[in-house]
């Protein structure tokens, strides 16, 4: 490979690119993850918060990681060692966090292709419980729980009641994650130009499928109340460090800072493209994206939930006429006609009840609002949630089929750019594997299976959760906080800035230098702060199912598995301080050499280092390594500039012997 990426890939066009950037971006957590911080933190006032994060911390660190890629034309592990030697430890890091993250985020896959399979059946598997054929009753853990809860629990995971009962494999499972690795391991074959074909389809698919439902959604009975409950704002939650955590949380998980993935999708970009309006732009599309998901997602839990409401009424007003019956009608008895449940109104039966409920013990209150307050995040929304709205649509089959497959193409654009911030650093800074690109991605996927079984144990799941609360959070912010540290401060944001001006042909608002320098740092320092002292002061739990009462309760982790969370913390951040550790052990090796320099070697290095920055305002400053960094956004000869001073000295000598 030439120096300065001359024979590097690019992108066929810009749509492609942006294609890739917002399949990337915008992923699984955009579904489930936003619509239920929304849900939890007060609804539109939590937007206006996450807005507000997203333009003062969020979109800053985006264009700098863009700019970072596309001028030094790297993957993350060459342009932070471009930047500055003494923390090349930063691209490994990204590495080893993309590769964790890869790990279990092809599991869910795996999971989504599992239930479109099952999807092609009429009624839905998870849409009744099953009868046992001995006793011809009902299976006691589904009638414990619900439909959805035991397919999910025990037919999809066949999960174990705690993470120290581990199981054996479930062989549905793993076949599933076999195919997850198949199909990302050929559309990563052949690096950008094969995955960014795939692109067209995995990153346009999801959003037709949301309009689709937000369509079909708000014809719904209690689509209104879903998304009133939606935007309602509750402002007084902008008190709270922890919603201000969760924003910040969110906006740098939604962009994907730190993985190096978007680093390596601006690599391939020409070297005047203009990335500023790419982070913009990017950035909107991915929240309104959320936004729009948002809304799908409290349209069909708006519908779930006056669903359950009216069969609660349904159920009271069976009693009712059971107590009529039996003659027991006093002055307590409701206006409305209770032959027909039915057409009793949501409203005038709460109504009815605020009156007279506390006269009749048996009877109970319908609340929607209690029943979208039992917010679901994650596995739980996509997986039991939805699933079970979507068995009381009419042709439930098709919805369902479309919801997984929209899932699964979500899922696979952003493991796309999370194998590309693996496979283009590794290929960038080590030659040999840049001339076997096809071998390194099919080693990366099989290594990835292998070690992917983990998950597909009954107690997966549990580790599922480990992985995605621990392995990311923390070394991810560690990463960007040592990135903008590297930019602003080692590198310099004015240098950073006057680089960025020779790429885009205009510099940048001088606002990004105070972002950089001040506001991101601060806040992601804090974020890190706040996020360290959660861990301290809550002790770790997860959330396991008890097939005995068919519910859910909240576990400690045993000894051996705060010990796996702390060795993944720790793995995925150590490349930082080894990194730092290395420059420092190679600088003192130089030493001597340098010590062993005759007079006049040391005379002529001085003169050029001293002459040498006037050759052109442009000219990057020397890094630590005494070396000036090569820029493939500056005119290719550049580094030929560096023996011209010498040069001189050389023709000033000749003529004084010609004088003689």
């Amino acid at each position: 490979r030439k120096e300065g990426g001359e024979d590097r890939p690019a992108w066929d066009s810009k749509l492609q690119y942006v294609l890739a950037q917002v399949g990337f971006s915008v992923g699984l957590g955009n579904v489930w993850r936003f619509p239920y911080l929304c849900h939890q933190n007060g609804g539109g006032a939590f937007m206006v918060l996450y807005v507000m994060l997203l333009l003062v911390v969020g979109v800053p660190l985006f264009f700098m990681e863009l700019a970072a890629g596309q001028s030094i034309r790297q993957g993350s592990i060459g342009v932070w060692k471009h930047i500055s030697p003494r923390l090349a430890g930063i691209g490994y890091s990204s590495c080893m966090v993309c590769f964790f993250v890869a790990l279990y985020y092809n599991v869910i896959i795996a999971w989504s292709l599992f239930y479109l399979g099952n999807s092609f059946q009429y009624p839905l598997p998870w849409q009744h419980c099953p009868v046992e054929l001995s006793s011809n009753q009902t299976v006691k853990e589904c009638a414990a729980s619900s439909p959805t809860s035991y397919f999910w629990f025990r037919k999809a995971l066949d999960i174990s009641d705690s993470l120290d009962q581990s199981g054996e494999f479930n062989p549905i499972i793993t076949g599933c994650l076999l195919a997850a690795w198949a199909i990302v391991c050929l559309a990563m074959s052949k690096g950008i130009k094969s995955s960014a074909k795939v692109m067209y389809f995995s990153s346009v698919f999801p959003y037709a499928v949301l309009f689709c439902f937000l369509i079909r959604g708000l014809m719904l009975d209690g689509a209104i109340e879903g998304i009133t409950y939606m935007f309602y704002p509750k402002l007084e939650i902008w008190g709270e460090v922890q919603v201000w955590r969760q924003a910040a949380t969110q906006v740098f998980f939604a962009l994907g800072l730190g993985y190096g993935s978007v680093i390596a999708y601006s690599s391939y970009n020409p070297v005047h493209n203009n990335c500023h309006r790419d982070a913009i732009m990017v950035s909107t599309i991915n929240f309104m994206t959320s936004v729009l998901a948002s809304l799908v997602v409290f349209v069909v839990l708006g519908f779930r939930a006056k669903n359950i409401a009216l069969e609660c009424v349904a159920v009271n007003v069976g009693r009712l006429m059971e107590m009529a019956a039996s003659g027991l009608s006093q002055q307590w008895w409701p206006w409305f006609n209770i032959s027909d449940p039915k057409s009793i109104d949501l409203q005038e039966y709460r109504q009815w009840y605020s009156q007279y409920g506390s006269l009749l013990p048996n009877i109970t209150d319908c609340d929607l609002e209690r029943e979208m307050n039992k917010g679901v995040e994650g596995t739980g929304l996509a997986f039991i949630a939805f699933t079970e709205a979507m068995a009381l649509f009419p042709a439930s089959p098709f919805w369902s089929a479309l919801f997984f497959l929209m899932l699964l193409n979500l899922g696979l654009s952003t493991m796309f750019g999370t194998m590309q911030g693996i496979l283009t650093p590794l290929m960038d800074n080590f030659r040999l594997l840049g001339r076997h690109k096809t071998i390194l991605t099919v080693f990366s996927c099989v290594l990835g299976f292998l070690i992917g079984l983990l998950f597909t144990q009954r107690s997966g799941n549990y580790f599922v959760t480990i992985f995605d609360d621990y392995s990311a959070t923390l070394p991810l912010i560690i990463v960007v906080i040592f990135e903008t540290v590297s930019v602003a401060w080692i590198y310099g944001a004015d240098r950073f800035l006057d680089d960025v001006a020779v790429m885009l042909h205009w510099r940048p608002p001088v606002v990004y230098k105070f972002m950089w320098k001040y506001v991101c740092l601060l806040a992601m320092v804090g974020l890190l702060t706040a996020s360290v002292l959660q861990i301290v002061f809550k002790w770790p739990t997860y959330t396991a199912w008890n097939h005995t009462t068919g519910s859910e309760t909240s576990l400690e982790y045993p000894g051996w598995a705060l010990v796996m969370l702390s060795v993944l913390i720790v793995t995925a951040s150590l490349p930082v301080p080894v990194g730092y550790l290395y420059y420092l052990i190679t600088q003192r090796q130089d030493q001597p050499e340098e010590a062993g320099m005759t007079e006049q070697q040391r005379e002529r290095y001085s003169k050029c280092y001293s002459t040498e920055p006037e050759l052109s305002n442009h000219l990057p400053m020397l890094n630590e390594a005494g070396s000036r960094p090569h820029s493939t956004f500056l005119p290719l000869g550049m580094d030929h500039y560096r023996p011209l001073p010498q040069q001189e000295d050389e023709d000033e000598d000749e003529e004084e012997d010609t004088e003689l």
